[in-house]
């Protein structure tokens, strides 16, 4: 799609909602070589079609699992490349998927003792009742 020629697409202020993110985030991952160069309308604002949308997603998650910004810009860049970076990608989710699993265990330990310390205190008001 030819986002020049045709008035379609959503703007920053839409595309930043939709993924939840501000404007100025959506445009500092442009500035930091996140996203590749967006379309633009004929009065050149941006406009962001669905596959920019979808590539938007994947940054948020990325970054919500806790995704260094530099490796996701590694990865932006090997995705650039092609095919031929298939391995690299992988190598590096495969890493990053390691380090998710390691902070949800930690997380899970965080709950059991704030279940821990919730029972103590249920039982403690249940005691003075």
């Amino acid at each position: 799609m030819d986002i020049s020629t045709e008035e379609r697409g959503l703007s920053v202020g839409e595309a930043a909602a939709r993924v939840g993110l501000t404007t100025y985030t959506l445009r500092w991952y442009e500035q930091e070589g996140l996203v590749a160069p967006v379309g633009r309308d004929s009065a050149g604002r941006r406009r962001y079609t669905e596959s920019d949308v979808n590539w938007l997603v994947l940054l948020t998650r990325l970054r919500r699992t806790g995704m260094p910004v530099r490796d996701m810009r590694r990865y932006a860049e090997l995705a650039r490349l092609g095919d031929r970076t298939l391995g690299a990608r992988r190598a590096l989710f495969e890493a990053h998927r390691a380090r998710v699993l390691a902070r949800m265990a930690e997380l899970t330990e965080d709950l059991e003792v704030l279940d821990h310390k919730i029972d103590i205190y249920r039982r403690a008001e249940e005691e003075q009742a």
